[in-house]
């Protein structure tokens, strides 16, 4: 179907070419799922646009053969190439939200896109868009139709951008990073619906992705990319149960398994924060172990109760109420880890905001270490718990101010609640932080946007830990980033909670992950607690229904279906 030949792009500089990928060879069979996987710069997006014909100017293929069953690719003028763009080759990008026209109805959407590649009246698009949606399993499809894409879930929303690309019967189609973004129960609902139309239309797909679980779960083959070349290709059992090149092995080290609990990840030297740092971060830690010498916090939370207020139907009738979280009690052991886990819009990140003082709560009480903590409209900015209970945000670069520099950043904890009055103190300080998580000095005087997704998070780390907190809230730190600069996050966490004796809670929708990080856990859903108890016991015994469901919907690595076997 697919066939690609010693690729190359590249995108001029003032500085000369840049090479984004290079000596690519790739095939996929009809009805075959083919995984192109690797980290964040590994040049797989790039290999799907040029593919599809929509590399970025002043970028431009450099080299090699790109071919559609017998259709040469590049040998086409530019009103071939939009033909075949949308007839033939459809695309599924990762965010839905912004692959849709807000302003569109999907049924508009579908239709416009139906009539401009078919010469069909609107009545024959409409049930045709009708009949997709149907296909891809959205229920009431008729009606649901006429919804706007703000009215839909995210999976609802990416299971309406394949209807999008299906509205062609492609023979290709790239789908880059389709489940990013989906918790693991709406994850596999769009990979099964990918693999069932792979097997019914015998659609070939280029499924782009830095997520191995998913590939492992899917792909029958998998290609593995580094700095734009290829590393490994094979059969996706071979490569990722018994791989040979070193790269490949060090990825795989890299995945957090789901049927066992590992003391940290294995990483190449290059990639260990620990090892990168240096004397200079002695200085953070011992100003950070100088604090108040008082033992670990824990957290008690008890009937947590969280009702948001709904919209009015007429003037006459009460507003209607949406409980997102329902009589919630728990406790978090001083000095642990306490996992939280459940799908989208389970209550986890409305719990975080409760917590530390984001939404006032409805009804229940909480307690940090020995102290009542109070809702939001009690805790003035200067309350103790302000310090004592930090955060650290899914999306570090919303979280950090784009307009000041590294330095401005770490220095404001330090002066907002009086740790170091000293500006050369707190710059040599935040200097000796950045060491601490494995970051050069130089850094110090750069802009958020100066860096990658995983330096981000270090950064947010960094100045969580500057506040001298006792409790620390991880709200899914690490769901966007690839999987080597994931265990290099999680490793960090666990150097830092086991060396200055932290609480933390730590929200994921990954069980994977979870089981790597935590000592106990909390399973939620709907608002409610369905289990809670020792982490180990939970994944190895697991009570709850909910929670085997979970684990079930948990992509799986080739050596753990041989374990299970």
């Amino acid at each position: 179907m697919l066939t690609i030949k010693d690729l190359a792009v590249k995108f001029p500089s003032r500085f000369g070419d840049v090479t984004a990928i290079e000596d690519v060879d790739l095939t996929i069979k009809p009805g075959e799922i083919h995984g192109l996987v690797g980290e964040s710069g590994a040049g797989k997006s790039t290999v799907g646009a040029a593919v599809i014909g929509l590399i970025s100017t002043p970028g431009y293929i450099a080299n090699g053969e790109i071919t559609l069953d017998d259709t040469d690719l590049r040998a086409l003028t530019a009103e071939q190439a939009h033909a075949v763009r949308g007839d033939r080759i459809s695309m599924i990008f990762q965010d839905p939200q912004t692959s849709l026209n807000p302003l569109m109805t999907v049924e508009d959407q579908l239709i416009e896109t139906i009539q401009t590649h078919s010469d069909v009246s609107h009545s024959e698009a409409h049930k045709r868009a009708v009949d997709l949606l149907e296909e891809i399993g959205i229920k009431n499809a008729a009606e649901r139709i006429k919804s706007y894409p703000h009215q839909f879930s995210g999976g609802m929303r990416q299971r309406v951008v394949i209807a999008l690309a299906l509205c062609t019967d492609p023979e290709l189609i790239i789908a880059d990073e389709p489940t990013t973004a989906l918790d693991v129960a709406v994850q596999q609902q769009v990979l099964d619906l990918l693999r069932e139309l792979a097997d019914r239309r015998n659609i070939a797909f280029l499924l782009i992705t830095h997520d191995i679980g998913v590939i492992a779960q899917i792909a029958d083959r998998v290609t593995v990319m580094r700095n734009g070349k290829v590393m490994e290709s094979g059969e996706t059992e071979q490569v990722l149960g018994a791989p040979t090149h070193p790269y490949t092995v060090a990825l795989m080290d890299a995945v957090p398994p789901l049927d066992r609990k590992i003391a940290r990840f294995r990483l190449p030297v290059e990639n260990d924060i620990a090892a990168q740092t240096t004397a200079k971060g002695a200085d953070a830690q011992k100003w950070l172990l100088d604090g108040e010498q008082t033992p670990a916090t824990g957290l008690t939370v008890k009937n947590l109760t969280m009702r948001f207020r709904g919209t009015r139907t007429s003037l006459w009738q009460k507003p209607d109420h949406f409980t997102a979280l329902d009589d919630v009690s728990f406790a978090v052991r001083p000095g642990t880890i306490m996992g939280l886990v459940g799908e989208s819009g389970s209550g986890k990140s409305t719990l975080a905001k409760v917590l530390t003082g984001l939404l006032n709560p409805s009804d229940g009480t909480m307690t940090l270490g020995d102290a009542p903590l109070p809702p939001a409209k009690q805790r003035s900015r200067h309350h103790p718990s302000r310090r004592l209970m930090q955060m650290v945000f899914q999306d570090p670069y919303s979280s950090l101010n784009s307009r000041h520099k590294i330095g401005a950043i770490l220095s404001e904890p330090l002066w907002l609640y009086g740790l170091v009055t000293d500006a050369d103190e707190r710059r040599a300080l935040a200097i000796s932080m950045l060491d601490l998580v494995g970051m050069p000095a130089d850094v110090i005087d750069k802009y958020p946007h100066q860096f990658s997704g995983g330096q981000r998070q270090r950064i947010a780390v960094a100045r969580a830990i500057l506040a001298r907190p006792k409790f620390l809230i991880c709200d899914e730190p690490t769901s966007a980033l690839d999987v080597s600069i994931q265990a290099q996050v999680l490793n960090l966490l666990k150097d830092l909670q086991a060396t200055f004796g932290l609480t933390i809670l730590f929200i994921t929708h990954n069980m994977s992950v979870a089981r790597q990080m935590a000592d106990d856990m909390i399973v939620l859903r709907n608002g409610k607690i369905e289990e809670t108890g020792a982490s180990e016991t939970l994944f190895t015994t697991p009570k709850a229904p909910y929670t085997q469901t979970l684990l079930d919907l948990t992509p799986k690595m080739p050596s753990e279906w041989r374990r299970a076997g």
